[in-house]
């Protein structure tokens, strides 16, 4: 045997050994646990963690090595919190959630649904395809007007565009889920399959001038380079271009939007699947004032802020995958009113009455700076 399999040898020879030790503590922790729950004593160890830590490494000269013990004690530690809240949820002690399960959310035939925007926009397409076209709907100019109007009662539900798959998301709709007390009761996915539309009767070669939102010109661009002689006229939204040609009367004047806006205003589509990108869609929250979720509910939206300490994100983070949850997102914005700190949200696959779920929002609100659950859909 080479000097490097023996050395190796010697190696495995020691992690069988950790590994014997570790589940020797693990059964131990277990039960000092049950002996804590059995007596009614709390679980919180104040700095026990952190100075047992350091009587552990104290002695250690190498830099290398020290910092290496340091993580794995604190790495130990973690594993601890997750297996109290284990027991914790096993023994029926889940903790409540201010979260109500119902059967549906269209429950009334008088519910109101507000949307940003205007009527023909891709908000009003996504109220439609969630809602359908019989719902009760009215639109308002910011997105925060939408948050009010359901938070104040004159609307029941609200549609807000959350992200696009080409445009990334919609950073402000993000801090508006913190800043309101209004929840995630469903989402849906919109299409952006953008088309050239115009007054009924015209024809291509009558157009001189295109009215669109920049974003939506750019991502007909492949298509626009064809017709160099058009020209280009950005504008507020898709909504409010088609509208417009519909207004003006000019016959030479088209719109790119959607060909629901191209209904909405008596537009004749003159081309369609203009869009360079088939992918492009955008995806759209329902929102509500009310703490609900459906029994399918399949996705959690949660947000929160980190403690100052190195590894925190990961320590926040391994509580999804100890609990063998997906997550599905993670996004961060800036806190306003504290330079270079962020605020995290999350998704994660999963449904608020499984256990799991229960045990991982319980070690993340723990852990956590202002964790809050933003719905479960």
């Amino acid at each position: 045997m080479t000097d490097q399999n023996r050395l190796q040898a010697m190696v495995e020879e020691t992690d069988e050994k950790i590994a014997a030790l570790l589940k020797e503590r693990f059964s131990l922790r277990e039960q000092i646990m049950r002996e804590k729950m059995l007596l009614g004593e709390s679980f919180y160890e104040g700095n026990r963690e952190k100075n047992r830590i350091e009587k552990l490494t104290q002695e250690e000269k190498d830099d290398f090595s020290r910092h290496g013990l340091e993580e794995m004690f604190a790495h130990l530690s973690a594993i601890d919190r997750k297996q109290r809240y284990r027991l914790l949820t096993q023994s029926g002690s889940s903790g409540k959630l201010p979260f109500i399960q119902v059967d549906t959310l269209m429950d009334s035939e008088n519910i109101r649904v507000v949307y940003q925007g205007t009527e023909g926009a891709y908000s009003h397409a996504a109220l439609w395809k969630y809602f359908g076209e019989d719902v009760n709907s009215f639109h308002v100019r910011r997105f925060r007007d939408a948050m009010e109007a359901i938070s104040e009662g004159a609307a029941d539900y609200a549609v807000l565009p959350i992200e696009n798959s080409t445009a990334g998301i919609v950073g402000d709709n993000f801090d508006l889920l913190v800043d309101f007390e209004n929840y995630i009761v469903g989402d849906v996915m919109v299409p952006c399959e953008h088309v050239l539309m115009g007054l009924p009767g015209a024809s291509l070669d009558q157009i001189s001038a295109v009215y669109s939102h920049q974003q939506a010109l750019r991502q007909c661009e492949d298509y626009l380079e064809q017709h160099p002689q058009w020209n280009l006229v950005p504008y507020d939204n898709t909504a409010l271009a088609a509208k417009k040609v519909a207004e003006d009367g000019d016959i030479t004047h088209a719109a790119i939007g959607s060909e629901f806006a191209a209904a909405r205003f008596g537009l004749e589509v003159l081309a369609d699947h203009i869009y360079s990108d088939e992918s492009n869609a955008t995806r759209f929250l329902i929102v509500t004032n009310q703490r609900i979720f459906l029994p399918d509910a399949s996705r959690i939206s949660i947000c929160f802020e980190l403690p100052h300490y190195s590894g925190s994100l990961y320590s926040i983070l391994s509580h999804i995958i100890y609990n063998d949850l997906n997550m599905v997102k993670i996004e961060s914005r800036p806190i306003q009113g504290k330079s270079w700190e962020y605020r995290f949200f999350i998704d994660f696959e999963g449904n608020l009455n499984e256990p799991s779920v229960r045990n991982a929002l319980r070690g993340i609100r723990t852990e956590a700076i202002n964790m809050k659950i933003l719905g479960n859909y």
